[in-house]
């Protein structure tokens, strides 16, 4: 009986991603409505699916944490899954929550006290680095259930092109450059590099379950996200050799954000209810806050003093404490929040209500909900425009893309690109450099 609840389910799944892609054309507009319900349903609930064993640049081992697509479970982390995490943070007094290490007290005195007025100041004008002078403003929308790519003109708002990549392609990342964008094949194994003066991919770089992708702000380090494996490898940014694995023992790690100095990073770790703190120096992980449920997108608040971390099972956005990794307030959004993007007068937070088809506006100065907009479809990762006056997000289980007006929250456009329309990328955008994700700059 076990055996064929499994196969109905993996059933089920296989009808589900077919309706995302059988009724979408490249060629045509279309309404979108809100998340099916039999979609909400297997966004929050296991669903198996196997994978193989991977051999790791690390000398690491491991057998891959299986997911669906990249964010359901369906197995526990094994014992020996805190093997990777080093020997010298077992000491220490055991924090609440799900059995991992045992922590040392933290030490805020490690992190920097002087914080800049605004970590987006860089971004706020629409104007563009000089690294981008002459790139062809685009919109790159990876397609994870259709290992392909759409490429869109913003001015048209019409797919231009397609093209193919590996399997599961969940974000596209702009290099700390800003000369290149990598899209993350995270079953694939690779990362495809895109030149996006010419739109089209160059060459793949084999890398390990590249579930998303960052840049330390000081553009020497990539980490590569490898969420099936549980841990954050670290590479040298000049030439994509392998630095160090950071083991994360808490399943789901999946996006995060820097401190306004770059020296820590802190990932959500959406299986577990945590989120991590890793020191991006000595490359060790150094603590962690629990928020409880399914925590999914973080970003760092303009004066850098709150981190804000959608949490899709609570239905809100947890406010957590990068200093002392405390979990500092809560703000309900919507059912199943998701995705977030800063204004581009980081006043507000954007926050994609994925299960409702909502998206959520809050401000910054008071951390409350300023406007909700109705805007259908299932709302996943979103980018603002270089103006600021629109957010474009892609629908993750209707295959789309939809165009918002950030003023009155009015559905501009929903423009059909591939099944599991996911890490939407509108490039070039202002600022100085990427530290990664679908596009997050300083």
């Amino acid at each position: 009986m076990r055996r064929l609840g499994i196969v109905w389910v993996l059933v089920i799944g296989v009808v589900l991603a077919g309706c995302g892609a059988a009724t979408l054309t490249e060629s045509e507009t279309v309404a979108v409505q809100g998340a099916p319900a039999e979609r909400v349903h297997a966004a929050l609930a296991p669903q198996p699916t196997p994978f193989g064993r991977l051999r790791t640049s690390a000398g690491i081992s491991e057998q891959p944490v299986a997911v669906a697509d990249g964010e359901t479970p369906v197995v526990t982390p094994s014992a020996n899954a805190a093997s990777v995490v080093d020997a010298s943070l077992r000491a220490g007094p055991s924090m609440p929550g799900p059995a991992g290490p045992a922590w040392p007290a933290v030490d805020t005195q490690q992190v920097a006290t002087s914080a800049p007025v605004n970590i987006y100041s860089h971004t706020l004008a629409p104007d563009l680095s000089p690294a981008v002078a002459g790139v062809p403003l685009r919109v790159y929308v990876p397609n994870s259930d259709a290992a392909s790519v759409s490429v869109i003109d913003p001015a048209t708002m019409k797919v231009i092109d397609r093209f193919n990549v590996g399997t599961r392609p969940h974000h596209v990342t702009p290099s700390w450059d800003l000369t290149k964008l990598y899209v993350n094949n995270t079953e694939g194994n690779t990362l495809t590099e895109i030149d996006p003066r010419t739109g089209r991919p160059t060459r793949d770089i084999p890398i390990t379950d590249p579930y998303n992708l960052y840049f330390t702000p000081d553009g020497a380090k990539a980490i590569v996200v490898a969420e099936r494996y549980m841990r954050l490898d670290f590479y040298n940014t000049a030439d994509w050799t392998f630095l160090k694995s950071v083991g994360v023992p808490w399943a789901g790690v999946d996006h995060g954000d820097f401190s306004p100095d770059g020296r820590y990073f802190m990932a959500s770790c959406e299986f577990s209810g945590q989120v991590v703190k890793v020191d991006t120096e000595t490359m060790t992980l150094v603590g962690r806050a629990e928020v409880g449920s399914l925590p999914i997108d973080a970003k760092m608040s303009p004066d850098g003093k709150v981190l804000y971390v959608a949490n899709q099972g609570r239905h809100g956005v947890s406010l957590v404490d990068p200093e002392t990794m405390t979990e500092i307030g809560f703000i309900r959004t919507g059912t199943g929040a998701h995705g977030l993007n800063v204004s581009r007068d980081a006043a507000t937070l954007f926050v994609s209500n994925r299960m409702e088809g909502t998206i959520s506006v809050i401000d910054f100065a008071t951390q409350t909900v300023r406007h909700k907009w109705q805007v259908g479809g299932s709302p996943d990762m979103i980018q603002v425009s270089a103006d600021g006056s629109q957010l474009w997000t892609s629908n993750r289980f209707h295959g789309s893309v939809s165009v918002i007006d950030t003023t009155s929250g009015r559905v501009i456009a929903t423009i059909p690109t591939g099944a599991g329309a996911h890490g939407v990328s509108l490039f070039p955008q202002p600022g100085r450099y990427s530290v990664g994700h679908n596009g997050v700059y300083r």
